[in-house]
């Protein structure tokens, strides 16, 4: 079983990162420097204007140590990544289903079949733990449309059908996602999903938190062999990983969504650590930034059942074994994907 190891964030403006031995060395503009063994690392993302050696690089390449550039406010801009791993022969698998409408349509229901389950387990939880404080009709119906869109999935679809249950139950999923985020501040209300850019405090969490999930599920395929740019539910397009977003829909409402509302409705992120830009565009402070990606480190810590292989496991280990259950899958070792149903 593969060890959880730490991704590491590198956010202050100016910083240069470097190879020391087997070490990787951060020098701050200040001068200030810190130092991290490779070894204890899977992954390093870069915020904005950081630099990296040539050595550090191809060290980290052939490490198999991935490293993501985003603009500061959290937007992917490039990977450097080492050679392809795994067997040619399960990536041509993978290439053949992505060209076959039936077995694309097979693999994309069993994702979006675990993104409305756990959307719903969301929902129903909220309802549970907060009666007084939501409007439990607008919640039930929405969870009466999850129920829906899931029963329907438990039979063949075609693939444009099962996309179609899946925008349905996004948008009553989010239609009452508002409910849920539960202070009394202006700054924190949401009226619906946007992005490029967000245009409000939650959507802008959100699509942060998403960015930090599509980076260590795109390592953990990328570790089994597969390639995170062919998907079947997110079909090609340059530049976006299709897989890598097919595998994170089982994980958006109960990882990334839950934790964004634990920050606010705990006030561990306030309002005032968004700012609003003259194009209208939501970012978030380096305060707040460094806030979330502590508090995502320590969700991927926290231990859970997984429910196919009935073993305890810490939640940022799940990306790997949904990786290695799709590739097995794939394979044809096992008869179908069992995505994470969360509980």
């Amino acid at each position: 079983m593969k060890k959880l190891l730490n991704t590491l964030y590198v956010t202050s403006q100016g910083s240069y990162l470097s190879k020391d031995g087997e070490c990787v060395v951060i020098r701050a503009e200040d001068g200030l420097k810190k130092r991290f063994p490779a070894h204890v690392l899977d992954g390093i993302v870069c915020f904005g204007n950081v630099l990296c050696s040539p050595f550090l690089l191809g060290h980290c390449a052939e490490s198999g140590l991935a490293i993501s550039f985003l603009t500061e406010n959290g937007r992917f801009l490039a990977g450097v990544r080492g050679p392809q791993s795994g067997n040619v022969l399960l990536r041509r698998a993978q290439y053949r289903a992505a060209d076959d409408p039936v077995r694309s349509a097979f693999f994309a229901r069993y994702s979006v079949a675990g993104k409305v389950a756990n959307s719903r387990v969301v929902l129903r939880r909220g309802m549970r733990d907060h009666t007084d404080r939501l409007d439990c009709e607008c919640v039930r119906n929405a969870i009466a449309v999850l129920d829906d869109c899931a029963l329907r999935l438990r039979h063949e679809q075609p693939l444009e059908s099962v996309r179609g249950l899946e925008g349905q139950a996004a948008n009553s999923y989010f239609g009452v996602f508002d409910e849920l985020v539960l202070v009394e501040d202006a700054g924190f209300r949401f009226s619906g999903r946007n992005r490029r850019p967000p245009l409000d405090a939650v959507n802008c969490l959100l699509s942060f938190l998403y960015t930090l999930l599509a980076h260590d599920v795109r390592s953990a395929l990328e570790a089994v062999g597969l390639d995170p740019q062919v998907g079947f539910l997110h079909r090609d397009r340059p530049g976006r990983p299709g897989l890598a977003l097919d595998v994170m829909e089982e994980f958006r409402s109960f990882l990334t969504d839950r934790l964004a509302l634990s920050l606010i409705n705990r006030g561990e992120v306030t309002s005032r650590g968004f700012v609003r830009k003259e194009s209208g565009a939501v970012l978030m402070d380096d305060d707040t930034r460094k806030t979330v990606l502590i508090a995502w480190q320590k969700r991927k810590q926290k231990e859970v059942m997984h429910p196919f292989l009935q073993q305890r496991i810490p939640l940022g280990l799940a990306f790997h074994v949904q990786s290695q259950l799709l590739a097995r899958a794939i394979r044809g070792s096992i008869d179908g994907y069992p995505p994470f149903f969360w509980r």
